[in-house]
């Protein structure tokens, strides 16, 4: 579970059931198929008969895996080690506090859903992987409604939207179909089905609460979700959100809460969003989608501000990655894109999300504005790398408790709540940074200052400012004074701190 101050993300590790087929012996029919029985439009006086009709198709996920643990040293251990007497059973003679590796089997309960009479079930990839975050859970069961019971296979899983496709060898099984989430509207009444909290196949609905919903998991095309009020607890994760008309539109995966229990906020990931990533899986293929090979940043106010840009009206690109589609067509770190494929670039509209839904090598124009000129680019759309190898590009450091090596400030200088030194080897070597790092290093912070507020810390290297190289004290300062005279509230600072790649910082000027 993943939790934030006050508001949290927690991914829903429970469980869910599977009930015993209405209608026909061997109709082969979807569960979710047009029928009188599903409630009108508006607001039904009862959801029995749709409850009745779909929870067939949902099912209890059910997983295990053996994981290692540190076992309790004796104290008594060494007393009888040096007197003669048995060693514990599972340590190693003559070496104390040594033992052989021990494991306890961990599991996961969540919820999942039949797509086909022969057995494909979609869940959460989060609920198979292993609990290091690496890997899959040693065996997956499937669990339905009459208690019958099927080892899964693992077909496929994508880490980037959190889906996973498994098999059961199974026939004629009941079974449900997506719908088109893009119709979804706010205010639309949804049913969940899952298994909250283990108690087994349970039913609830509620109203769509809000669409696109962002700023959840960080996770670029896929961290846009639909909000709805209906009751998601632990346990509803990977179960299916549906329509009046019985389709599913949704997939249950997430709530925001203090507590880590309901309160009115669950997120589905959509079914535009699920369905061609869960087809790629079938066909034992990897989902495509676009990559540019940027690092962004959303323009928020004081990034805004320091370019004279509206905020969230475009993105700020931090990095480019070398030989990657954004560096081939010429993006420049700086940059801002603001429309993509004729399409504005927006909180809801990311970057992200316009380019990953384009088709892998088409040639799409990016409005963008350098140095305060807008103009156009053609980039052609690559395929996104693994997650592994997404992993490898992140810049690495060490930790902010080393000293900078001779600190004595050669040319000393104070701006915005920062003193400042000019970068010399000893500090490049104490931070861990390439013998060519440019810039100017952070020797103190004020920490009432708008720069601590903004996370600039000690040993963090300003390398730009308002897109301007700097290397001295004196550039930020005379950089600062600059965009004073020019009416900016604040400054951009291209920032590389001690352990991650670099970022851009919108700092205040008028606070120090």
């Amino acid at each position: 579970m993943r939790y934030a101050y006050g508001v949290a993300m927690a991914l829903l590790l429970g469980g869910t059931a599977f009930s015993v087929a209405t209608g026909e012996a061997g109709a082969q029919v979807a569960q979710n198929a047009p029928s009188a029985m599903s409630p009108r439009a508006g607001a039904p006086t009862s959801f029995a008969d749709l409850a009745a009709r779909l929870q067939p198709a949902v099912v209890n996920i059910s997983t295990k895996q053996r994981v290692p643990v540190r076992r309790q040293v004796d104290p008594f251990e060494e007393f009888f080690r040096r007197f003669g007497g048995q060693v514990p059973q599972g340590q190693t003679p003559g070496q104390p506090g040594d033992a052989s590796p021990q494991t306890r089997e961990a599991g996961s309960l969540g919820s999942g859903f039949i797509i086909s009479p022969d057995g494909y079930v979609v869940t959460n990839n989060h609920l198979i992987a292993g609990v290091d975050g690496t890997g899959t859970v040693d065996s997956v069961t499937v669990i339905l409604t009459d208690r019958k019971e099927y080892t899964a296979r693992i077909v496929g899983r994508d880490t980037a939207s959190d889906l996973a496709l498994l098999k059961i060898d199974a026939a004629n099984l009941p079974y449900v179909n997506f719908g088109d989430s893009t119709r979804a509207r706010v205010g639309d009444w949804v049913v969940a089905i899952g298994n909250p909290y283990g108690l087994g196949g349970t039913v609830t609905a509620g109203i769509i609460s809000a669409l696109h919903r962002g700023g959840i998991s960080n996770n670029g095309a896929y961290d846009r979700y639909i909000q709805t009020d209906a009751s998601i607890n632990m346990g509803n994760s990977g179960g299916p959100m549906f329509d009046m008309a019985g389709n599913v539109i949704g997939i249950n995966s997430a709530l925001i809460s203090p507590t880590g229990a309901s309160v009115g906020i669950g997120l589905a990931i959509p079914a535009e969003a699920a369905k061609p990533v869960i087809d790629a899986l079938r066909r034992g293929q990897r989902p495509q989608r676009g990559y540019l090979g940027v690092g962004l940043q959303p323009l928020e106010e004081s990034i805004a501000a320091s370019l004279g840009l509206p905020k969230d009206r475009g993105e700020l690109v931090r990095s480019v990655v070398p030989g990657a589609a954004a560096a081939r067509a010429g993006l420049q770190q700086g940059d801002v894109i603001l429309r993509v494929g004729g399409q504005d670039v927006t909180p809801d509209e990311t970057v992200s999300f316009l380019i990953a839904n384009s088709t892998v090598g088409a040639r799409v124009p990016l409005d963008i504005i350098r140095d305060g000129r807008r103009q156009t680019i053609l980039a052609q759309v690559g395929q996104r790398p693994t997650e592994e190898e997404l992993a490898k590009q992140q810049g690495g450091g060490i930790d902010d408790g080393q000293p900078l090596g001779d600190e004595a400030p050669v040319t000393p200088g104070s701006a915005l709540g920062l003193s400042l030194q000019a970068l010399n080897p000893q500090i490049i070597s104490a931070l861990g940074l390439p013998a060519t790092q440019k810039g100017v290093v952070v020797t103190s912070v004020d920490p009432n200052s708008d720069a601590a507020t903004k996370g600039i810390a000690r040993g963090f290297v300003i390398v730009s400012v308002n897109r301007q190289p700097v290397s001295r004290p004196q550039e930020v300062l005379a950089a600062v004074e600059s965009a004073r005279k020019a009416g900016r509230t604040s400054v951009l600072m291209l920032i590389k701190p001690r352990t991650g790649p670099e970022q851009f910082v919108g700092v205040n000027i008028g606070a120090r």
